[in-house]
């Protein structure tokens, strides 16, 4: 025992020295770079960092819960201006070194980009540092505290990430902390298959409220409301849609803390929950002591942030090399926003994290991470990007882990994912057009069309985006959507409409001899008659002539030519609609499946998409904000393909393959091996009956 504290002693000894020769280079290097700060001689900058060691030791723990609102609500930069602060104090009292202006931020900013450098080169234990030093005085505190004997439960989700792809990480050695814990008999790998809305807003609003009924996608139109759109992400709408969802039981209504999700499962205590982000008072929580009280905290998060800018520049640059298919122009924008999904929100999450795990007064968590899934919509499920985010997560795993051996209450760990992801080429990049195009191919030339195909693109871009978009939309004293003087026509012609001379045993005749019409492809977007939209490989089709969803006899009487022309494309594996004779439908260029009955006539379109497509058709046509028309991809089972109609390589929001199949990894003691866990409301069943 006493050589593991002289080898700990002599190890911090080490570290100490060689962080110190570390703060030295980054002060000289921000003085070679003349932005604001001087240093006249390497023995003064030896001794300001030395200073600057000893005032963050003494001073940073009490100035950081001072200050921790101003660093909370300036996003960080608060804490560069603090350890700026520090410096010039220090260079009042010691002659040879001045600092001022840019270099106040550049300065810990520099130190850091050196530590960091070097602690990664020689595989320094930072976080064990950590827990020795900042977390030392909380763990002191919570000494003597009267904690709950039953085990607290930390959720941590994965983002897109589908079992499959999972296993395979792990097999490969890439997430070797999850190994080690099915290797220990500690968790256990259970699936579960998604509803038909394979996306965040249905699977978490499932998940965490136990109730995603009514949406139909991550983005849909509700005729009755003057055709609002809703949004998931929507600053207003993900407010709205947890008001209808919840019923004030959550499965974080117990003493729970919500972090980074869409929604707050109804807990009090949140971070970076979407849902409740207009509500700045919520924002702040003292549980951000925990990331703030390291200085170098948030320097060493900018540092890991731009280097994963560059990863995502090597990244555009090795595909265009290779010529790695499918392939998306990125942009520039692009790479930021990974970084913000990968990086900077993955480490914030992990040390609030940290902190709910040591202070053990929060009974169940839940958090996202959303580094995967924003990586593999841009560059595949298996893409050397999506698998280095699974390292990444991997590491913070470890940390959590870790973090429990210091802890005086016991935390169960759940890793798990709301929905996963299928690869393929885009719809527009295997066929030339949109599903947009393809509609309007198929109206009158007089029809005007508004499209929305990007309900999945840069997911976590829309957290930054879509606020400023709800602004505008407050603003314009306008309808999204003026119903033209034209549709009195069409609606008095479904006033006086008659059952359509097509019967049961003639529609695939129909649908398989149908010829498609050339129409115009520029028609404006203002006024819209129809609303085409697409969450992942699912595309919706709202036509507004009414406010109620029209029938499939109904379409076929004003648009004659839509519902052929769409089904009749071979990038289309199957639309549903709902006939008022014979109830949902599901339509394939060679085949109608009939729902409410289970018969088929001709080749069943629903045979490639799952033993359970027929209940979760059924299920979504009963939603009120059903699309007239939903469109379902094709799904090629051998390639395990899909064709997304937005430009999203990997996505997921339709029915095929992998993106229906997330999982959870749980302990063994819950005894799951025999459950079927059928969508999110079930599983959400089965989380509050083990936190019970």
């Amino acid at each position: 025992m006493q050589r593991k504290d002289k080898r700990s002693w002599f190890f911090w000894i080490e570290r100490t020295i060689i962080l110190w020769l570390g703060g030295v280079l980054g002060f000289m290097l921000i003085d070679y770079l003349s932005v604001g700060l001087t240093v006249n001689s390497w023995e003064t900058a030896f001794v300001v960092v030395a200073l600057l060691g000893i005032l963050n030791a003494l001073f940073w723990p009490l100035l950081s819960r001072i200050f921790l609102p101003f660093m909370v609500f300036t996003v960080g930069v608060g804490s560069l201006l603090l350890n700026g602060f520090l410096i010039w104090i220090i260079s009042n009292f010691v002659p040879g070194i001045t600092i001022g202006g840019a270099a106040l931020i550049l300065t810990p900013l520099g130190i850091t980009l050196i530590t960091t450098t070097l602690s990664s080169i020689l595989t320094l234990d930072d976080d064990a540092s950590y827990y020795r030093t900042v977390l030392r005085r909380r763990i002191k505190e919570s000494e003597g505290k009267d904690f709950k004997k039953k085990p607290g439960t930390i959720f941590l989700e994965i983002d897109g990430l589908s079992e499959k792809i999972l296993k395979e990480a792990i097999e490969m050695g890439l997430m070797p902390t999850l190994k080690s814990w099915i290797e220990r008999g500690s968790h256990e790998i259970t699936s579960w298959e998604t509803d038909l809305s394979s996306q965040t807003g249905a699977s978490q609003a499932g998940i965490l409220h136990g109730n995603n009924y009514n949406i139909p996608a991550f983005r849909w139109v509700e005729k009755p409301n003057n055709n609002k759109l809703m949004v998931s992400t929507g600053l207003n709408d993900a407010n709205l849609i947890e008001e209808r969802i919840s019923d004030g039981k959550g499965l974080l209504s117990s003493n729970g803390a919500s972090r980074s999700n869409l929604f707050s499962g109804d807990a009090a205590d949140v971070i970076f929950t979407y849902s409740k982000l207009k509500n700045l008072r919520m924002f702040y929580n003292k549980t951000w002591y925990y990331f703030y009280s390291n200085p170098s905290n948030f320097s060493r998060i900018i540092i890991l942030f731009f280097w994963e800018v560059l990863l995502e520049f090597k990244s555009q640059f090795m595909h265009t090399f290779k010529n790695i298919r499918p392939r998306l122009r990125r942009g520039f924008v692009y790479p930021f926003v990974r970084a913000g999904a990968s990086v900077f929100l993955r480490e914030i999450t992990t040390y609030t994290l940290i902190g709910d795990i040591i202070n053990g007064n929060v009974d169940v968590a839940y958090v996202t991470y959303l580094g995967y899934d924003e990586i593999a919509h841009h560059s595949g499920t298996r893409d050397d990007d999506a698998f280095h985010a699974l390292i990444g997560l991997d590491k913070q795993f470890k940390r959590l882990d870790q973090a429990k051996e210091y802890a005086k209450r016991s935390y169960y760990l759940v890793i798990q994912s709301d929905h996963g992801q299928t690869n393929g080429a885009t719809f527009k990049q295997r066929y030339g057009l949109t599903l947009d195009d393809l509609v309007r191919r198929l109206m009158p030339s007089h029809i005007s069309i508004y499209s929305k195909l990007s309900s999945n693109e840069d997911h976590f871009g829309q957290v930054l985006t879509e606020p400023g978009k709800d602004a505008r939309r407050y603003l314009r004293d306008k309808k999204d959507i003026v119903i033209k003087n034209s549709r009195e026509l069409r609606v008095n012609t479904l006033k006086t409409f008659k059952e359509s001379h097509l019967v049961k045993g003639k529609l695939a005749d129909y649908i398989k001899n149908y010829k498609v019409k050339e129409r115009p492809e520029k028609v404006s977007k203002e006024n819209a008659d129809v609303i085409v939209l697409a969450s992942g490989n699912m595309g919706l089709i709202y036509l507004t002539e009414l406010q109620n969803r029209l029938f499939y006899e109904e379409i076929n009487e004003l648009y004659p030519d839509l519902i052929p022309g769409v089904v009749q494309h071979e990038g289309v594996g199957f639309i549903m609609v709902h006939s008022s004779k014979y109830g949902p439908l599901a339509i394939g260029s060679e085949g109608i499946h009939y729902l409410r009955d289970n018969a088929v006539e001709g080749i069943d379109p629903l045979a490639n998409f799952g033993s359970r497509a027929v209940e979760h058709l059924i299920r979504t046509d009963s939603f009120e904000y059903t699309p007239d028309i939903l469109v379902n991809s094709f799904y090629d089972s051998e390639k395990d393909e899909i064709a997304a109609f937005e430009e999203l390589v990997g996505s997921h929001g339709g029915l095929g393959g992998e993106q229906s199949h997330p999982f959870l990894m749980h302990p063994v003691e819950w005894n799951l091996n025999n459950v079927e866990i059928i969508g999110a409301e079930e599983l959400h069943r089965i989380l509050k009956n083990k936190l019970n």
